[in-house]
C-alpha cells in the first residue's frame, strides 16, 4: 500500500477541524473592529474618511459566516469549488440576511438586509454538514461537481441550516442568558468559575473567542473571560521565563498562549496554578463592575481588546484599568509561580519548555 495513504477521519478529528476552522474565522472577523472601533468612533462624527474605515471594519466582521464555511473547508482539504459551497452554504445557515418585504401602491418588493454575524453555532452546524456532505460524495460527479455541489451541497445544505437556525438559536441564546444572570446574581462565584474556565480553555484545542461568541457572554461574564486570559498570559510569561528564550514570552504576550498546549496536555497540572490566577486576578470584575462583550471576552490583553471593552462599557479610569488589567494579574501570576514552582515543586520548570525551544 502505498505510504499517500489517507488517515481515516474520526469523530474527534473531523470535531476539531471545524472547532479550527470556525475559531479562525472567528479571529480574522473580529479583530479588526475589536480593536479599531474603539479608536475610530470618537473621530467619526468630525471626519468622513475616519467615518467609512469604522462603517468598513463593522461590516467586515459581518462576513463571518462565510469565512467560516471556507476555513472550515480549508481545514479538510477541499478544492476551492467546494470550499466556495461550504461557505455559502454557512452563510445561509447563519441566519445573517433577513428579507424584508415592503408594499408601496400596490407593487411589493422584497429586499435583503445583514443582520449582524448570525448563529455562530448553526453557523458551524451547517459547515459541518455541507463538508460531511461533499465528502460523501466524493468524485462521484465528475465533472459535473462544478453543478451539482453548489446546488446540492451550497443551497441544499444551507436550506437545511435555515431550518434549523430558529431552534439553535433558542438554545444558545438560552445559554448565555443563564450565564449572564448567575453574573448578576452571584457575581463573585460565577466571575470566578468563568475565568477559571478561560483560563484552562486558552490551553486546550478549544477557542475562548468561538465559545463567547457562540453563548453570547456579555457584562461581567465576559470581562471575566478576559481576565482568565490574561491571568493565564502572565503566569506562563514568570513561569517560562527562565526555561525559554525571550521569544516565547513575548509570543504568549501578543496572544500566543495556545503554544503552551502540549504542555498543559502533557503535565495537566500546570492547570492548578494558571486557575487560580485567573480566580484571583478576577475580582477586580464584580468590584469595579468590569463589563464585556461577547465579542472580546475571548481576547484577553490580545490587542487591549477586553481592557478596551471595559473602558468602552463605561469604566473610564485608565489608570485603574492599567493596574488591574495588567499589574494585578502579573503580580498574582508571580506569586503563583514561586509558590508551585519553586517552593512547593508542584510544578517543575522543564513542565514550561516549548516544543518550539
Amino acid at each position: 500500500m502505498s505510504e499517500t495513504t489517507q488517515t481515516k477521519e474520526t469523530v474527534g478529528s473531523f470535531t476539531m477541524k471545524v472547532l479550527n476552522g470556525s475559531a479562525t474565522a472567528i479571529i480574522v472577523s473580529l479583530l479588526p473592529s475589536a480593536i479599531l472601533s474603539t479608536f475610530l468612533t470618537p473621530f467619526a462624527g468630525s471626519n468622513a474618511i475616519v467615518a467609512n474605515l469604522l462603517h468598513i471594519v463593522t461590516v467586515f466582521q459581518y462576513f463571518f459566516a462565510v469565512m467560516c464555511g471556507f476555513s472550515t473547508a480549508k481545514q479538510f482539504d477541499l478544492g476551492y469549488t467546494e470550499a466556495a459551497c461550504v461557505g455559502g452554504a454557512a452563510f445561509l445557515g447563519s441566519g445573517c440576511v433577513t428579507a424584508v418585504t415592503t408594499t408601496v401602491k400596490g407593487v411589493t418588493t422584497t429586499s435583503f438586509q445583514l443582520a449582524g454575524m448570525g448563529d455562530v453555532i448553526n453557523t458551524m452546524l451547517t459547515a459541518a454538514v455541507a463538508v460531511l456532505f461533499i465528502k460523501w460524495v466524493g468524485n462521484r460527479f465528475g465533472s459535473l461537481g462544478i453543478v451539482f455541489f453548489p446546488i446540492l451541497a451550497g443551497t441544499g445544505v444551507g436550506f437545511l441550516g435555515s431550518l434549523t437556525k430558529p431552534y439553535v438559536s433558542l438554545v444558545t441564546t438560552a445559554i448565555g442568558d443563564v450565564i449572564n444572570t448567575f453574573t448578576k446574581l452571584a457575581p463573585y462565584p460565577m466571575c470566578i468559575l468563568i475565568a477559571m474556565s478561560f483560563a484552562i480553555i486558552i490551553v486546550t484545542p478549544l477557542s475562548t473567542v468561538a465559545i463567547s461568541v457562540a453563548i453570547g457572554l456579555a457584562g461581567m461574564g465576559s470581562a471575566a473571560a478576559g481576565f482568565g486570559l490574561a491571568s493565564t498570559a502572565a503566569f506562563l510569561i514568570w513561569a517560562t521565563l527562565k526555561v525559554d528564550k525571550p521569544g516565547v514570552q513575548v509570543a504568549i504576550f501578543l496572544g500566543a498562549i495556545k503554544m503552551m498546549m502540549p504542555n498543559f496536555l502533557r503535565y495537566p497540572v500546570i492547570g492548578i496554578p494558571i486557575a487560580l490566577t485567573a480566580a484571583i486576578s478576577t475580582l477586580s470584575v464584580p468590584i469595579l463592575g468590569l463589563k464585556g462583550t461577547p465579542a472580546s471576552g475571548g481576547f484577553g490583553l490580545i490587542g487591549a481588546v477586553s481592557p478596551l471593552a471595559s473602558y468602552n462599557a463605561g469604566f473610564h479610569n485608565v489608570l485603574v484599568l492599567v493596574i488591574v488589567w495588567v499589574v494585578v494579574p502579573f503580580a498574582v501570576g508571580y506569586l503563583m509561580k514561586k509558590i508551585f514552582v519553586d517552593w512547593t515543586k508542584v510544578c517543575k520548570p522543564e513542565y514550561f519548555i516549548t516544543p518550539a525551544r
